[in-house]
């Protein structure tokens, strides 16, 4: 089994990968991802330009290349797909897990998936369909179908005998499940328990009634709350007739926190968390064009208020020195209450009971930050071009616009989930408009009333 290495350790890694691939050493390069686990693999990958993946990829293990697929973001992983010999494919993948099966199956072409399919016991390809029916970001999308079941009327006795004729029991598996004669899910049996009672005992005796079982359709983010909340290790999966289907360990609750984390992060600067860093210029050009677009459309807005008041501005050139200022506190007020109220809503922390005070709450947070730094640039103004109107006017435009600033952050994101919008993909595009508008036009609009 490959040990797994620290970031430093991969990050050497890739250096010493990057250098033998320069000197075109083959042998060193096969011998660094013979120490390597897959999923290290997978990474370095989509560390390195496409030319060099290309070159890396004959040089791995071949025993390791169908958890390397697995562990590959979606585009990378896709253009392996694309470019490996159908028979390739089959071998890579063919002793791959049921669930690791249906994770890939989507993006791989539909002869290679029929060969698949026909290599399988009937058993094996009846668990198959039962992963591939659920959507991939619900309970049952993510569940590992390999169990271990017992019956409630058997000695705990039998049960030892039973796991020592088998041999092994899954990894990360720290209960059994009891189901009944037709396969339904009952409770749990601690295998603490199971070593620590009287073996003459039977499983109902000891077994833990567990009325929380998690329905397949569950989406994959409350499980990932509910994994937290309780602590969980395993946690079996049922159907709607409380039927045990799988169940889910805490390495795939991992990837679904990292996979959330990495789409809010990428969100936010309207990527996706699939994006490959090393995509082809033209590519990449295109992913982001739209989001530049969208970005232009609010910035040509925010100008239009200005133009507005292009005379007032001209006659007094300090509000084109102070006027940044207004819209980008708004901004960061803004965003600190966006953050926030996104956070909450990932967490399931909002809802309807708690919304109003949260809304009312965050106000009030804009209202003292508004006085508080009104006074600190009215007295800035003040020294810098000595004019009290002009320090009177950008504490007022200040406190309206962080009072904005807070209602909109803590409504825009909610409005957007109700409406079925992301609101870590638009909230912050949304928001930015709303407070450079509002700046700008509090502080130039009060500016042409009281200045002019």
């Amino acid at each position: 089994m490959v040990a797994m290495h620290t970031k430093e350790e991969n990050r050497d890694y890739l250096q010493q990968i990057t250098e033998a691939l320069r000197e075109q050493k083959t042998d060193k390069i096969k011998s660094i991802l013979q120490e390597m686990h897959p999923a290290e693999i997978a990474h370095l990958l989509e560390s390195l330009p496409s030319d060099q993946r290309e070159i890396l990829w004959p040089l791995m293990p071949v025993e390791a290349e169908g958890e390397v697929l697995l562990h590959l973001n979606d585009n990378v992983r896709a253009a392996f797909i694309e470019k490996m010999e159908p028979e390739d494919l089959v071998a890579a993948t063919e002793d791959l897990d049921e669930d690791d099966l249906a994770d890939l199956f989507p993006e791989m072409p539909r002869d290679v998936v029929q060969e698949l399919l026909l290599s399988m016991e009937q058993q094996d390809r009846d668990r198959l369909k039962a992963v591939l029916y659920y959507p991939e970001d619900t309970a049952g999308g993510l569940m590992d179908l390999d169990t271990v079941t017992v019956r409630a009327d058997i000695t705990l006795d039998v049960v030892l005998r039973y796991l020592r004729r088998r041999g092994e029991i899954p990894p990360s598996t720290n209960n059994l499940f009891v189901v009944d004669r037709d396969g339904k899910y009952l409770g749990l049996l601690p295998l603490t328990a199971l070593l620590t009672h009287d073996p003459a005992a039977t499983v109902h005796e000891v077994m833990e009634y567990d009325e929380n079982a998690i329905p397949a359709d569950m989406p994959a983010r409350e499980v990932a709350n509910l994994f937290q909340h309780r602590d969980l290790i395993t946690a079996p999966i049922v159907s709607e007739d409380n039927r045990l289907l799988g169940r889910i360990t805490i390495d795939d609750v991992v990837d679904v926190i990292r996979d959330e984390a990495e789409h809010s992060l990428m969100s936010m600067a309207g990527l996706d968390e699939e994006t490959d860093m090393f995509a082809p210029v033209i590519t990449s050009a295109k992913h982001r064009a739209v989001w530049l677009g969208v970005n232009l459309l609010t910035a040509l807005l925010a100008s239009w208020v200005i133009g507005i008041f292009q005379g007032t501005i001209q006659q007094f050139v300090a509000l084109a020195i102070l006027m940044p200022i207004v819209a980008s506190m708004g901004g960061i007020a803004g965003s600190q209450t966006l953050t926030l109220v996104i956070r909450g809503i990932a967490l399931g922390q909002i809802s309807a009971s708690n919304a109003r005070r949260l809304f009312i709450k965050e106000l009030w947070v804009g209202v003292w930050n508004g006085l508080i730094w009104a006074m600190v640039l009215a007295a800035i103004a003040g020294i810098w071009f000595n004019n009290f109107n002009l320090s009177l006017l950008i504490a007022t435009a200040i406190v309206i616009n962080l009072i904005v600033a807070a209602i909109a952050g803590a409504t825009v994101p909610l409005l957007l989930r109700r409406f079925g919008i992301d609101p870590a993909l638009a909230g912050s595009v949304v928001l930015t408009t709303i407070t450079d508008v509002m700046g700008f036009f509090a502080f130039l609009g009060l500016a042409s009333l009281f200045l002019v």
